[in-house]
């Protein structure tokens, strides 16, 4: 039943006047497009997922195979037969413990350094004030655009007069540092404001102080970010343990997956199963660290 209020016209007599309509039941036109348009952007990434999950896949159920199933056309995607026993026999097929050890090693030791340096300099390019300070950092970050194989003569050449080559120091000395870290930290260094270490100042604690006991503190997305994107880049890295180290002994598992193929034929099941079993510590690294990498990666471009 309709309800009216009373209200009193100009001769004093009270006249109806209409009540507020009520809102509606919520949906209409415009809940049905937002409805539809979630489910299609829900859609998209279901797609582009699987899109990107589809070679892992692939190499996953290869792994299961004997090497003449890997390559038949069409894919056969469930094997006829599971070859569980690959997981068994690389490891005494190839030192497979061996070269994981060594790709652990040089890629926690190369994160290691490159948080520590790029975390540093990126401190004194985002709050020290010096002359030059733009235009060194913008000459260091050009450095990036630069190709690798630009420089890589001249790298290997010092490395031979220094006797590194054929060692792991090589490797880690040529990546303890990385103008992509500077840049990286240095974008989220600006995003803490300067009066905290202002004050930090006038308490006297000096700039050693401030980086170590304040801002590295505050950094920790900044810095999963970077250990994991070097963590990555290390452990998959191909080219420099391939130039560098020549003793079997000292082989990263990348490299140690080339014995696998032979000069007439390659065991591509067993490429395939040490390669998901090389996937797993970066998988393991990446889910420990997803929350942190995100908030880094979304936050570090924020001034």
């Amino acid at each position: 039943m309709n309800t009216t209020t009373l209200r009193k016209d100009s001769t004093g007599t009270a006249a109806p006047r209409p009540a507020t309509p009520r809102p509606g039941p919520p949906g209409g036109a415009g809940g049905v497009r937002a409805a539809a348009g979630h489910v299609l952007l829900y859609a998209g990434l279901l797609v582009l997922a699987a899109a990107i999950l589809l070679p892992f896949a692939w190499m996953l159920t290869s792994s299961l195979k004997r090497d003449n199933e890997v390559f038949t056309v069409p894919i056969q995607w469930i094997p006829q037969e599971f070859q569980w026993e690959n997981f068994t026999e690389i490891w005494t097929t190839i030192p497979l413990l061996t070269y994981l050890s060594n790709s652990l090693f040089l890629s926690v030791t190369i994160t290691a350094l490159q948080v520590l340096t790029g975390s540093f300099a990126a401190y004194g390019f985002a709050k020290m004030r010096f002359p030059g300070r733009d235009v060194l950092f913008f000459g260091y970050i050009a450095t990036i655009a630069v190709p690798w194989q630009a420089y890589m003569v001249p790298q290997y050449i010092m490395m031979e007069k220094l006797g590194l080559v054929n060692t792991h120091l090589s490797l880690i000395l040529l990546q303890a540092f990385g103008a992509f870290g500077v840049f990286l930290m240095r974008q989220f260094y600006l995003t803490i404001p300067d009066e905290i270490s202002e004050a930090a100042r006038l308490d006297g604690l000096s700039e050693y102080g401030i980086w170590a006991r304040i801002v590295l503190p505050l950094s920790k997305p900044a810095l999963a970010s970077l250990a994991l994107l070097t963590f990555v880049n290390t452990w998959n890295d191909y080219m420099g343990p391939f130039i560098y180290l020549t003793d079997n002994r000292l082989w990263t598992v990348q490299i140690g997956l080339r014995q696998f193929v032979g000069m007439y034929d390659a065991r591509y099941a067993m490429i395939m199963t040490g390669s998901v079993l090389s996937v797993l510590p970066i998988l393991v690294v990446f889910l420990l660290g997803q929350r942190y990498f995100v908030q880094g990666i979304a936050t570090s471009g924020i001034k």
